[in-house]
């Protein structure tokens, strides 16, 4: 393959007590709303054939591996906190779209990119994996360009990166190479070898590579400025001012898994599943949310609520402060814990839960 050019370093448990404060509304709630300079790559394939200007729209598949960074990088790129991310693989478990849109202007013609965040590809072990793996399949089949995002880190294909090879395999659109984070390297050039591995691992060269880092924006807007150019032109689908098309409550459960990954170590965050049970919009008062936090084993759930409550107190505290972020107004949030033995076993727990629809 044709070599990179000269790269610089760059609760149904009533005696749980109320997680914080105490607190229908059941209809789906509105649809969120949106309130450097890289290292220089050369391309790896012939640049992309000229065509008339006009507005560009299409999808994006941020495809890899778990804990690569590809919820970071679609923060990055939004310029906001959607995805939830934390230092565990396989935190995000649905496909989370984000919609980037720059109107028209003087310097350009627009665009919007719909940006389609994926779990992390692993062999599935539960029936929820699977469900997990058909977001990633079904994303692929939506998109017009796939970012495959990899660690920069590795000296090899982990076997979980080689399932996700295996995904993009079909996939006939641009695939361009992210090696994201670059700035844990010494120098750039460790990265290199990864290239040709994953060329070969693909069956052909990627469309494009670009080191990155998603966590300080390191080439970022390069690789963002590539996908244009291979987006094909079109009307915008949303309205320039939607930011996704996933209702607050979907955000607000993911929040508080969020907390729970950040807070509880082992197995209990990924035997957690979170349901808002209520969210209730109150003008001139705060907000009130009730959630039930799903757990396997009753074990998990005393963990989960803590000597006297205080583990699930402490929970509650953070996961509001981010909830409030989030939504920009004050939140009365109550958590329950709840036992489902097996829920991630199990179809109808599952789609329950909103998986498999």
């Amino acid at each position: 393959m044709t070599p990179l050019d000269d790269l610089p370093d760059p609760t149904d448990d009533p005696s749980a007590p109320p997680a914080d404060g105490a607190g229908p509304h059941d209809a789906d709630s509105p649809a969120a709303t949106a309130s450097g300079a890289s290292v220089p790559v050369e391309d790896i394939l012939s640049p992309m054939p000229g065509g008339a200007g006009g507005h560009r729209s299409g999808y994006v598949a941020i495809v890899g591996a778990p804990n690569v960074g590809k919820s970071t990088l679609l923060n990055r790129w939004l310029g906001t906190k959607l995805s939830i991310v934390s230092p565990r693989p396989s935190t995000t478990r649905n496909r989370v779209l984000g919609i980037l849109t720059r109107e028209a202007d003087d310097e350009t013609d627009g665009h919007q990119i719909i940006l389609l965040d994926t779990p992390g590809v692993v062999r599935p072990k539960y029936r929820l994996h699977q469900h997990m793996m058909r977001d990633v399949d079904r994303s692929l089949g939506d998109a017009d360009v796939t970012v495959f995002v990899a660690d920069a880190t590795e000296r090899r294909l982990t076997h979980d990166a080689q399932s996700a090879v295996d995904r993009v395999q079909g996939f006939h659109g641009p695939v361009l190479l992210a090696l994201n984070k670059v700035d844990k390297l010494g120098l750039v050039d460790e990265a290199l070898p990864l290239v040709d591995l994953y060329a070969q691992a693909l069956g052909r060269a990627p469309d494009a590579v670009v080191p990155i880092s998603a966590r300080d924006g390191q080439g970022t807007d390069a690789l963002l400025d590539l996908v244009l150019e291979r987006v094909p032109h079109g009307p915008p689908y949303y309205p320039p001012d939607q930011l996704s098309e996933h209702p607050e409550r979907f955000f607000i459960a993911e929040i508080v898994r969020e907390a729970v990954f950040h807070q509880f170590r082992d197995e209990v965050p990924y035997a957690t599943q979170v349901v808002v049970v209520t969210f209730q919009e109150r003008p001139g008062r705060k907000d009130y949310v009730a959630c039930d936090i799903v757990v396997e084993r009753d074990s998990q759930k005393a963990i989960l609520i803590g000597k006297g409550g205080a583990a699930l107190k402490r929970l509650g505290q953070s996961a509001r402060q981010e909830i409030e972020a989030f939504l920009g107004r004050g939140v009365f949030l109550q958590l329950y814990v709840k036992t489902r033995s097996d829920w991630r076993d199990k179809e109808g727990h599952l789609r329950e839960y909103g998986f498999g629809r």
